[in-house]
């Protein structure tokens, strides 16, 4: 087998593997798998002698590819089940679009030590809000005006555009603090997600257009490979971790998640630092 073939082979088992843990991942703690995709990507790019300058952007461009196909699936059983709140839709999704070009544009001229840098602090962020906040923590009565949920939605499109997440690492610790229901947060979420991955992918397509160094199989700064890699696996391995969550306390996952990310932040703070220093 030439060297090549089998660099891509290797490439793509273990991409699969990333498909399979993030997808675990994503089903035992309930939050999308882009918070999990990215920084094992990132450092599965610089295993495999990807240009630093590119890592950041192929794992968060990559990670964001992911979500659409799983949000679809989300959304038609969020929806099934009367948890999407299509008002808040109407008001929200315009300015998370809004966020998402803001997002495509900074990342068009952000190094990838930017980006690294602000995955690893609001990584920290809500490693420390799962952490140390208790359990049903619903300190504001309610959501603003609509100025206030427009800079809200406006921030949650252009922050998970630049992590490559979807909607529900912020938007539902962000509803739940403004004593919005869980259930429904979490629904309306998928539908944010999707808002988030389909034209922050294809930006992140634009962006990356005929750079040189780019692993096989890119379109920009989204490598098919490890799409398909990601998302076959991640969908079979999500619903094993959905029903071990069910035999886990809700507090124990909300401290292995919390565990999980402060590691997760620290390693790409770390790495933010190597490259600056």
């Amino acid at each position: 087998m030439p060297a090549s073939l089998t660099l891509l082979t290797t490439f793509a088992l273990v991409l699969g593997l990333v498909g399979c843990v993030s997808g675990f991942l994503a089903g035992l703690l309930g939050v999308g798998g882009g918070i999990v995709v990215v920084p094992v990507l990132y450092h599965v790019l610089a295993a495999f002698d990807v240009d630093p300058a590119l890592r950041a952007h192929i794992a968060v461009g990559t990670s964001l590819a992911t979500i659409i196909p799983t949000s679809f699936q989300s959304i038609r059983a969020h929806n099934a089940r009367g948890a999407v709140d299509r008002d808040l839709l109407k008001l929200w999704a315009p300015f998370v679009a809004v966020g998402v070009v803001v997002g495509v544009l900074i990342a068009a001229y952000a190094s990838g030590g930017i980006l690294t840098a602000i995955f690893g602090a609001v990584a920290a962020c809500v490693a420390l809000y799962m952490l140390f906040t208790p359990e049903g923590w619903h300190p504001i009565a309610g959501l603003p005006g609509r100025p206030g949920q427009a800079a809200m939605a406006t921030t949650i499109g252009t922050i998970s555009t630049l992590m490559g997440i979807g909607g529900g690492t912020l938007t539902v610790p962000t509803l739940s603090i403004c004593s919005y229901p869980v259930r429904r947060a979490v629904g309306t979420a998928s539908v944010i997600g999707l808002i988030i991955a389909l034209p922050g992918a294809i930006g992140y397509v634009i962006n990356g257009w005929g750079k040189a160094g780019l692993p096989a199989f890119s379109f920009g700064y989204v490598n098919l490979g490890g799409l398909v890699a990601i998302v076959f696996t991640s969908m079979w391995f999500a619903p094993l971790g959905a029903r071990t969550a069910h035999t886990i306390e809700p507090r124990t996952l909300r401290m292995l998640f919390g565990v999980f990310l402060a590691i997760t932040s620290v390693k790409m703070l770390a790495d933010t630092y190597r490259i600056y220093f």
